[in-house]
């Protein structure tokens, strides 16, 4: 007879292999729909059984049918491996990837697509050229779509002459596909880091989107900012030769932002908002990056760019028009 401490843990160990089973198994599952669910079922029922034994010796056989399945489980999920040969959506099409001779950053696949609806726009993927001793600033853009702890972090780059290049971390979404937080957690998509014009990521969060966008001068020294540019491309290249899975918590636009920042500045402190991204303006606030606003909330307020970006109608001035007000940006 099994200690019932022993039991208890061992029953919890179950519960919790059940959960995340069923969910591997329900979103990954290689089968259509109705068998995924009769499959799903199956392993519940299968677990349900192993608790059992627990409590009547007569249900043993249950304990070792729950291993086998949960090995067979693991299997599986060892299989499933990361790709860059998929049928991706036309905006994740292309990787970005960079060149680096000395002063200068040479990038490919630039996104700059002319976005006219979510499904109706002009696809355009260009190279473009950047010389690091002209990198002048650093932007942060968050974008809200539903909860406001949950925003999607972009990082913009200004050379000057309002020439920004963006990098966003986003899922490589194939096509059918649907954002699932759950789905995140399951291998479910790709990892990608894209490179792009304002004109493009920004303006199609807000204008096409229905997004609602906030930016955020962070101020660094201009080293630091370099090597964070560099990190970017660093990470695109090996996206581009090793692809890798996006995972919800460990591999997202924000948790990319940090490992990356961490290279720059060392020791720098975890924080639980690093992982909820809505509330990242608190955090750089906190780490004193963020200047000309007395609050982290009169800073939100004068940072949202929403509207100015639904205004503007000529896609050379976007940049100028969106950053009209931003605290610690010099009166453009």
């Amino acid at each position: 007879m099994i200690p019932m401490a022993a039991s208890l843990l061992i029953g919890i160990a179950i519960a919790l292999a059940a959960a995340w089973g069923a969910l591997a198994l329900w979103v990954r599952a290689p089968v259509p729909r109705g068998a995924r669910a009769a499959l799903t079922l199956v392993w519940l029922a299968s677990a349900f059984a192993a608790i059992a034994a627990l409590a009547w010796p007569a249900w043993q056989p249950a304990w070792y049918a729950f291993a086998a399945a949960v090995i067979a489980l693991l299997a599986w999920w060892h299989t499933l491996r990361p790709s860059n040969d998929r049928d991706w959506i036309p905006e994740v099409a292309r990787q970005t990837y960079g060149e680096i001779n000395g002063n200068q950053v040479t990038l490919h696949n630039v996104r700059n697509f002319d976005w006219h609806s979510r499904t109706d726009f002009t696809p355009r993927w260009e190279t473009r050229h950047y010389a690091l001793d002209a990198l002048q600033s650093v932007d942060v853009a968050l974008s809200y779509w539903s909860r406001p702890a949950i925003a999607h972090a972009l990082v913009s780059f200004g050379f000057g002459d309002d020439r920004y290049i963006v990098f966003s971390v986003e899922i490589r979404r194939k096509q059918g596909d649907r954002f699932s937080e759950v789905g995140g957690f399951f291998k479910q998509y790709e990892l990608s880091v894209i490179a792009s014009t304002e004109e493009d990521s920004l303006r199609v969060r807000t204008n096409v989107r229905g997004e609602d966008g906030y930016l955020y001068r962070v101020h660094m020294p201009l080293d630091a900012a370099r090597s964070l540019f560099l990190a970017y491309v660093d990470s695109a290249n090996r996206l581009r030769d090793t692809p890798r899975f996006y995972h919800t918590l460990t591999a997202n636009c924000t948790t990319i932002v940090f490992q990356m920042a961490r290279r720059i500045v060392p020791g720098l402190p975890l924080d639980f908002r690093q992982l909820v991204s809505g509330y990242l303006p608190e955090y750089f606030y906190d780490l004193h990056v963020l200047q000309g606003a007395g609050s982290a909330t009169q800073y939100r307020r004068l940072g949202r760019y929403t509207d100015r970006a639904r205004a503007n109608a000529t896609p050379a001035t976007f940049s100028r028009d969106i950053r009209q007000g931003v605290p610690g940006i010099d009166a453009l």
